[in-house]
């Protein structure tokens, strides 16, 4: 059926105007609504009197959207004609009705590229909604109907013209009835990776790499979950050489701006012309002829209420795209597999179809009442054996002992005892933070069921500071011993006294968030190179995308509350290149230190099993509570 079947066109509409109406609705009744249509929309001119010569029936926009309102369309009202009547305008056949979408009635396209059918309630527009295949939902926030991309031809089948469309759904509507061409077979495409050749620059693929380039060139859309430091970027760089090559594909590259140099180096290398864009600034299509979508640092779209992760989805779902190949090392920062699901929604597994259903499986899914609200909760995890079996064929996992032939890594507590006086201090700045809560608790300023979170952020804070004298020694014991030393921790006072306790910029780098990303990759090749022994970081600016195989000791003050960021950190040293084992020292005071890193270790066998497939097992309980018996230990 051509498009002036599904949709109508103004000609087609203006000579046989629709006829919608609810079954059973008395005349009397239909009357009375076009009364009250008059009257909540007067239009000059306008008047419900029979027919005269020289009137027409008004234009099918005017109708449609002031008896839609009340569900129904009603008949068509007159106008008288000016004198003389104007010529109509040309109608081109073959597209459907497009016009400014008014919030009242439209179908456009959402924030994160699905089609969003918005109507007032009318039972049998509802009830034709629901029959609809593939099938949609609805959405209680933005109030309207969301159906993928897929329903287009079902949509316009059903609705015929009575919705208009939005300009930017009516582009990408035209792509769908006018696809790209399909790609070449896959083993044209692995002889045009060429994977097994050497790079412009000499440098050989290793083993892992050659078969993960062939694993991405089968599959249009792929998570790539490689632990860090087996070379990911790399991998899909090459991958994606095949497509620029046998199918005249674009590169497009979302990464951390902070990675933006790694990927030019790295682009430059193959020969490869890229398209960079950051987390921060996504872009708002992709080009017409044809892309392959790199997502490196996946991970920062696992929130799904987050505009990113919603403007990263409308990129997944273009009807341009070729391949989409998500690289992350850490899939599952926080162990719980609803984070997995927005991945799995942009390469499209079936797993993600039904977000409901998932997170009822996977995730424990189940309403709760809270201050008389019910409110869903979906952070559990559940069936997690079963989950990584779905899983398998679009995720590739693999650890480094897998690949690589690499000196080992091992960690090292570090036990932090305190003197009486630094144990008073201690104990005073705590009861003055938990003091100073309970007031802003009684002002109605903070809540007061979060007590027990805030005295824990207290406590890390506070302890950061007081682990400081130790971690100094430490430090400076290994920098005798002529070792390079990389120090992570969490919060940026603490960074910037270590910086400044060994002799600042002169013996040290430091590498926090207040540091410029175009000067970050400079600061980490002056450690690098030999220059200073010493680099100081927070998790969040130098665990990410850096190489730091140079140091042979890092040392956590504090571990962050996520596994994936606390591996990041350590993995930025333990990576190709090095050459001696690394020790990972984790300083600990108290149990504070013991209950995060407890925590840790439980989030991490939940990755384990969704990603490895071992059997393990964990301790489950809130955090609340275990946070209430730690203050009942300290």
């Amino acid at each position: 059926m051509d498009v002036v079947d599904r949709f109508g066109s103004v000609a087609a509409v203006n000579a046989a105007p629709l006829r919608h109406t609810v079954e059973g609705l008395a005349p009397s009744t239909r009357s009375q609504l076009r009364a009250e249509i008059l009257k909540e929309n007067p239009i000059p001119g306008l008047h419900a009197r029979a027919p005269v010569a020289g009137s027409l029936p008004v234009a099918p926009q005017v109708s449609m959207c002031s008896s839609l309102q009340f569900g129904f369309l009603a008949p068509p009202l007159v106008v008288p004609l000016p004198d003389p009547l104007p010529d109509p305008e040309p109608v081109r056949p073959g597209r459907p009705i497009v016009s400014p979408v008014s919030a009242a009635i439209a179908m456009r396209l959402g924030p994160s590229g699905l089609i969003e059918v918005v109507s007032p309630y009318d039972a049998v527009t509802q009830a034709q909604l629901r029959t609809i295949r593939p099938a949609g939902s609805w959405q209680t926030r933005r109030r309207c109907w969301q159906f993928p991309l897929e329903a287009a031809a079902e949509l316009e089948r059903r609705l015929a013209g009575r919705f208009p469309v939005s300009e930017e759904l009516a582009q990408w509507l035209d792509w769908l009835r006018q696809p790209l061409p399909p790609l070449p077979p896959h083993r044209q495409l692995v002889a045009a990776a060429a994977p097994a050749e050497p790079l412009p620059d000499g440098r050989l693929l290793f083993a892992h790499q050659r078969a993960a380039v062939r694993w991405l060139l089968a599959r249009r859309g792929a998570v790539l979950a490689d632990a860090m430091g087996l070379g990911k970027t790399l991998t899909a760089l090459v991958a994606a050489r095949a497509l620029v090559r046998r199918a005249d594909c674009r590169i497009v590259v979302v990464a951390p701006v902070g990675l933006h140099p790694h990927w030019r180096q790295e682009a430059a290398s193959l020969g490869l012309r890229l398209e960079l864009h950051s987390w921060a600034r996504l872009p708002v299509a992709l080009p017409e002829a044809g892309t392959v979508l790199i997502a490196d640092e996946a991970h920062y779209a696992q929130n799904a209420a987050a505009r990113r992760t919603q403007a990263f989805l409308r990129l997944a779902r273009h009807p341009r795209l070729r391949a989409i190949w998500l690289l992350t090392g850490t899939p599952m920062k926080n162990g719980r597999p609803v984070e997995f699901l927005p991945l799995l929604e942009a390469i499209g597994h079936p797993l993600a179809h039904d977000r409901r259903a998932f997170e009822e499986r996977y995730c424990q899914g189940h309403w709760r009442e809270q201050g008389g609200r019910r409110i869903w909760q979906a952070s559990g995890a559940s069936q997690l054996e079963e989950l990584q079996r779905l899983l398998r064929p679009l995720v590739l996992h693999r650890r480094k002992d897998q690949c690589l032939d690499l000196p080992p890594k091992q960690r090292a507590l570090v036990p932090v005892t305190l003197t009486e006086p630094a144990a008073a201090r201690f104990e005073s700045r705590l009861q003055t933070c938990v003091h100073d809560y309970r007031h802003r608790a009684g002002r109605g300023e903070v809540r007061r069921d979060a007590e027990a979170l805030a005295v824990l952020t207290a406590l890390r804070r506070i302890g950061s500071r007081a682990k400081l004298p130790r971690a100094c020694d430490l430090v400076a014991d290994l920098l005798a011993r002529q070792e390079s030393v990389v120090v992570f921790t969490a919060f940026v006072p603490s960074a910037r006294l270590l910086h400044r306790a060994f002799g600042g910029d002169r013996r040290a780098v430091l590498l926090t968030g207040a540091v410029p990303a175009a000067r970050r990759q400079a600061l980490v090749d002056r450690f690098q190179s030999g220059a200073v022994p010493l680099l100081i970081a927070t998790y969040g600016t130098g665990g990410l995308g850096f190489t730091l195989h140079r140091a042979r000791h890092v040392v956590l003050v504090e571990r962050p509350w996520t596994p994936g960021d606390a591996e990041q950190a350590e993995d930025r040293c333990h990576r190709i290149g090095m050459g001696a084992m690394l020790t990972c020292h984790w300083l600990q005071l108290g149990v504070a230190d013991q209950l995060v890193d407890g925590l840790i270790a439980s989030k991490e066998e939940r990755i384990v099993l969704v990603l490895r497939s071992r059997q393990e097992r964990w301790r489950r309980g809130s955090l609340p509570v275990l946070v209430r018996e730690l203050l009942d230990r300290w």
